[in-house]
This record gives structure tokens, C-alpha cells and sequence, in this order.
């Protein structure tokens, strides 16, 4: 069996019904992998599995990833992948015009909830030898006017990357941060909407698409990444998007 297959391996991605998070479930599906994915609504599940491929083994479960009693139950039994993809960016705003409420509510969801979900997952990656992806953005190291929420949680989440390695990396646990670069979705759409800072200002049609860190965490979570555990990678890298299978940028 080829090291990029991942036939017989269960996942679980958060917020996988649209967006990068559909990519992703593709991506792992088309690698043989069983996937379950998590999304707000029973609607927005059948609207995802609707536009999957017949025959792959993809199911959805209705469940906000900050419900941690919820996503025990879908944690519970060993997996060998989690992909934390579920995020949001707002509150979009300068420091002076936010509410504290707010800026919390956006780590409770981007951090908080991916620890929950890797703290959960841990004893059967860890029997399992599994993958953690975590998508981790350009903002976690580089400040952006209005994105300070955004920005700090992206950051909090990359260090949560290299303490699972550091601890985990010895039992056999890879883990891994993806920077997916500037991917049209929804939450650009969002950003776009605000105006708050240049990536707002970016033509929709300069805008990458979801299929590429779909296809980039897929590869991640095979054997052939496996020296790179620990890392915070740049889907924009050379060096990754041809060890991916990606085409090289113009």
C-alpha cells in the first residue's frame, strides 16, 4: 500500500461542510480515508454530502465544536486524524471599538474548541499514531489592522501545535499547522465586507481555491509529511506545494 493511501484510517474534521473544510473532506475521502465532519445544521450537512462524490465513506454530525459534551461523543471511540479546521474572523474592528465579549467568543471558537477537540482525541491518536492538522493562517505571525482577535487566537493555536508535538510527538502523534493562504470563501467574502485593511482590498478573482489545502492537509496526513511534524507550514511555499502535489505558483 502506497504511502499516500489513507484506506482504513477514521477522521474527523471540524466545520467540514463548506468551504476549505468540504475541500478537506473530499481530499481525505478520496484517499481512501473514513471521514466524519461537523457542521451548525442538519441542512447545511445534506447540502455538503450532496456535492461529495457517491461511494466514499463521509457521514456528517450536527454539532457547534464548542460544545465539548457534544463533541465527546464523536471523539470517543480512536481516530487517526483530527483536522481542526472550524474558525471564524470576526470580531473585525480596531482594539478601541470592540467588546471584550466578542474578541473572547472568537477564541472560545478558533482556540478553545481545538484544544477541547485535540484533548479529546488524544488517547486514540495516540494508540493510533495519528495526524493532527490544525489550520493556522499568515495573521498568526504577522499583525492586521482590525484582526487582533483573529490574529492572537491563529497565534495561540500555532504554539498549541508545537506543544502537541513537543509532548506528544515521542508517542508517535504528528502534528501539524497549515497555513492555507488566501482561499475564496465565505470568510473572505467577510473580510472583503469590511474594508478594514489591504486583504480586504484583494480582487476575489486573485483569490486561491479551497481544493489546494484540501489536497496539501490530505498529503499531510500521510506518512510521506511525516518529517515535518511540528512545523507551521505556508501552503505558498515552494518546497511544500511541490512535496504536496501542488502546481507551482505564477
Amino acid at each position: 500500500m502506497s504511502d499516500k493511501s489513507l484506506h482504513g484510517q477514521r477522521a474527523v474534521v471540524t466545520g467540514g461542510s463548506r468551504g476549505i473544510g468540504l475541500a478537506i473532506v473530499d481530499a481525505l475521502s478520496a484517499r481512501g480515508a473514513e471521514v466524519v465532519f461537523t457542521a451548525r445544521s442538519r441542512e447545511s450537512i445534506d447540502t455538503a454530502i450532496a456535492a461529495l462524490p457517491e461511494g466514499r465513506n463521509i457521514a456528517g454530525i450536527a454539532c457547534d465544536v464548542t460544545d465539548l459534551d457534544r463533541m465527546k461523543t464523536l471523539l470517543d471511540d480512536p481516530i487517526d486524524i483530527l483536522v481542526n479546521n472550524a474558525g471564524v474572523i470576526g470580531p473585525i474592528g480596531r482594539i478601541t471599538e470592540l467588546e471584550v465579549a466578542d474578541w473572547a467568543e472568537n477564541h472560545r471558537v478558533n482556540v478553545l474548541s481545538a484544544f477541547g477537540a485535540i484533548r479529546l482525541a488524544l488517547p486514540g491518536l495516540i494508540q493510533r499514531k495519528g495526524v493532527i492538522v490544525n489550520l493556522s493562517s499568515g495573521a498568526a505571525f504577522n499583525p492586521m489592522e482590525g484582526w487582533s482577535a483573529y490574529c492572537s487566537g491563529k497565534a495561540a493555536l500555532a504554539m498549541i501545535t508545537r506543544c502537541v508535538h513537543l509532548e506528544c510527538g515521542p508517542l508517535g502523534v504528528r502534528a501539524f499547522g497549515l497555513a492555507p493562504g488566501l482561499v475564496d470563501t465565505d470568510m473572505q467574502a467577510a473580510i472583503r465586507a469590511s474594508g478594514i485593511n489591504p486583504i480586504s482590498a484583494l480582487p476575489r478573482e486573485t483569490l486561491r481555491p479551497a481544493v489546494e489545502p484540501g489536497q496539501a492537509i490530505a498529503w499531510l496526513c500521510t506518512q510521506d509529511a511525516a518529517d515535518l511534524a511540528g512545523r507551521d507550514l505556508d501552503i505558498r511555499d515552494p518546497d511544500f506545494r511541490n512535496r504536496s502535489g501542488l502546481e507551482p505558483l505564477e
